[in-house]
């Protein structure tokens, strides 16, 4: 004969498996980062909404998580415009590493990377923390995930008045391409390349799929006049950009740029 104590016991027992059989599934990540003295384990737990977002976090050279910011916060079929990484070269020391920006010292920072939706604020951090900045050089940017987030930073950097250079052996891409435009002086080497094409949105559908008439395509001049250029060669750097599609890339010289606007 079952006691009443052990009777209790098995009910509790019951009631709590079926209440976990029918909570909410919860997902872990676990991410090992490896430093040359420690070990350190990150855990991230994500509640799993039966849609398969998540977050994933990026780990800068210096075994620190990055800022990303989350799925939820923006369009994650937002427009973009992207070429792909290329071969990056070995990290530089840096003071700091904001995202894609390495400050090299207190008037040089370098950019390696994309933008996304994160990206101005962590734009934003880097000038609070080292005021004195006056030159971004951009190594190896293939271009935005998130083109609303570009066109915020490509102001921030002209509001913030810094220059834009691509040293040698470096490439600007896709719609970083308006992040060098928006350097109030801007340089290249002689083999800098700057590879252009056309934005893409969230259904695949390319800048000459929109009627000419189109807001959109307002955004993208208004910002090129914004940058120095006047209506008829705001017009036809656009004009040249979305004449590549969004899969294929162009390739232009610092010389095919200098049509375009005036470099220092």
């Amino acid at each position: 004969m079952v006691s009443p104590a052990a009777l209790f016991r098995m009910l509790t027992v019951a009631l709590l498996a079926a209440v976990l059989a029918f909570a909410p599934a919860r997902a872990q990540q676990f991410v090992t980062i490896t430093t040359t003295t420690t070990v350190t384990t990150t855990v991230w737990t994500i509640e799993d909404d039966g849609a398969g977002a998540g977050i994933t976090p990026r780990i800068d050279d210096d075994g620190q998580a990055i800022e990303i910011a989350d799925p939820d916060d923006a369009d994650r079929t937002a427009t973009r415009r992207y070429a792909g990484m290329s071969a990056l070269p070995a990290p530089v020391a840096a003071l700091a590493r904001f995202g894609p920006f390495s400050v090299v010292d207190a008037r040089t920072a370098r950019m390696e990377g994309d933008v996304d939706s994160a990206t101005p604020r962590q734009f934003a951090a880097m000038l609070a923390a080292f005021p004195a900045l006056k030159r971004l050089e951009m190594i190896d940017c293939p271009g935005s995930l998130d083109e609303a987030a570009n066109l915020i930073l490509a102001r921030a950097i002209r509001r913030a008045g810094l220059e834009t250079s691509v040293p040698s052996g470096g490439s600007v891409r896709s719609g970083a391409v308006e992040l060098w435009l928006a350097g109030t002086r801007r340089s290249a080497a002689a083999d800098a390349e700057f590879g252009v094409h056309s934005w893409a949105d969230e259904y695949g559908r390319e800048a000459q799929d929109y009627p000419a008439n189109d807001p959109v395509h307002a955004e993208y001049l208004s910002y090129y006049r914004e940058m120095g250029m006047d209506e008829p060669t705001a017009r036809a750097f656009y004009a040249m950009t979305n004449s590549t599609p969004f899969d294929q890339v162009r390739y232009l010289t610092r010389d095919d740029m200098a049509r375009f606007v005036a470099l220092n």
